[in-house]
């Protein structure tokens, strides 16, 4: 085990390294210069070169790129090229909004599909079986942005029971204000994962329901719940663990989409800013900040399957 998470940590380390390739290669392909952030449409030739000095964009890429690998690795993410504000605390401000939308969505979004998907399979021969499967369905065609909007038509415009968007100022000053205006937020993006993770749960579900393990826990007289929660939850959840990695890292995607919607001051209105803005280093710093996550997520999962599951754990060894 412990030669996997060095091995597996190595691996992550290496593909943080290629996302900031990526990422630093792709937004010097966008037409335009960062410089042009600084300027005004009639600038002057030295105007120009100030300007490119200052930001850099006047140095080879591949210097440009080690002075901002360097400064991430500090942890400094830059300064803007608008506000002339530093990038990290930004970023950690608005950290602060959605850190939490993710980890609600994604929490509620569990339990509604360890529900829909339970029922789903021990029902899988009756109508609500099948209602239940339509419905993930269902889920998965429908945009996250388009859910958002029947929930603010529904219980903002028509009901007046929640807010329609926005945040309080003071942050978490008031944890009752900021959570009444995240509910929302959190039911758009739970009820849209929740109708893909259920898929998954169904079918490990069903998997676990046909195994001669959980046939013998029932003929040595365990009940079906008994059964099913002794034998079957381990069992069937170690291909579910993986899909939750990616499901989390999703959450984390939609909430930046979905920020938008409910006009959230979290880490999408700050990426939208830098895009409309062409602020290189905003959008460099959040983009980083949200690959870490996706890897770090990435990370925990399969280190979580294999100490779920012992088989993962004996083929690591069998591999030394």
């Amino acid at each position: 085990m412990t030669r996997y998470l060095a091995r597996r940590l190595g691996f992550l380390l290496g593909s943080f390294a290629v996302a900031m390739i990526v990422i630093f290669v792709l937004l010097r392909l966008l037409p335009g210069d960062p410089a042009n952030a600084l300027l005004s449409v009639n600038a002057t030739p030295e105007q120009i070169a100030a300007a490119q000095e200052q930001v850099g964009s006047n140095l080879p890429l591949w210097n440009q790129f080690t002075l901002w690998a360097g400064q991430i690795l500090r942890f400094d993410f830059g300064t803007s090229l608008i506000s002339q504000l530093p990038v990290g605390p930004e970023i950690a401000a608005r950290l602060v909004v959605t850190l939490p939308l993710t980890v609600l969505a994604f929490l509620l979004a569990v339990v509604l599909a360890l529900v829909i998907g339970i029922a789903a399979a021990v029902k899988a021969d009756h109508w609500v079986g099948t209602l239940l499967s339509g419905f993930s369905q269902l889920g998965i065609a429908v945009p996250a942005f388009w859910v958002g909007i029947l929930l603010v038509w529904l219980f903002a415009l028509g009901l007046g029971w929640l807010p329609s968007g926005g945040f309080p100022r003071g942050d978490w000053a008031n944890p009752a204000e900021a959570l009444t205006s995240l509910i929302l937020p959190v039911l758009t993006i739970a009820i849209v994962m929740s109708a893909s993770l259920a898929r998954y749960v169904r079918t490990a579900t069903l998997d676990v329901l046909g195994s001669d393990y959980l046939r013998t826990a029932r003929a040595h007289g365990a009940g079906f719940g008994e059964a099913l929660i002794r034998h079957g939850l381990r069992n069937g959840s170690v291909p579910v663990i993986a899909i939750l990695g990616i499901e989390l890292s999703t959450a984390l995607i939609g909430a930046v989409v979905v920020e938008s919607v409910f006009s959230l001051p979290g880490l999408g209105s700050l990426l939208l800013g830098g895009i409309t803005q062409h602020d290189y280093v905003t959008i460099q710093g959040v983009l980083v900040v949200s690959t870490l996550f996706v890897l770090l997520v990435g990370f925990a999962a399969d280190v979580v399957q294999r100490i779920v599951d012992p088989r993962l754990r004996q083929s690591v060894s069998g591999n030394r």
